[in-house]
């Protein structure tokens, strides 16, 4: 199994999950709370990521990035957007130079 059809099948779950019922599913009830909860899950999960890291477990540094990419991608559904949006900004970015690319940004310090 590649890795688009691994996200082909999460967003169409996600947004599934979006006209679910709360109590039939984790990810309904995030929707159904709203941003505000979506977004503390993503703050809980980086802060996960980080703790794995400075640990120096990679299986458990993955099982946390993997959480963290998740409940991305739920924010993503959230605002209408999925894994593609992020896919092709980093096909655009690929080649250009970090410090190129963050100076041309709009409304950039």
């Amino acid at each position: 199994m590649n890795e688009q059809e691994i996200l082909s099948r999460l967003t169409a779950t996600l947004e599934a999950r979006k006209q679910a019922a709360p109590e039939t599913s984790y990810v309904a009830k995030l929707f159904h709370k709203g941003e505000d909860a979506i977004l503390k899950k993503v703050g809980e999960e980086a802060t996960e990521v980080i703790l794995a890291s400075k640990e120096g477990d990679a299986q458990h540094l993955v099982y946390e990035v993997a959480d963290l990419w998740f409940h991305s991608l739920v924010l993503l559904a959230h605002h209408g957007l999925n894994a593609d949006a992020v896919l092709n900004e980093l096909a655009r970015r690929e080649g250009v130079s970090g410090i190129a690319e963050k100076a041309a940004r709009p409304n950039q310090p």
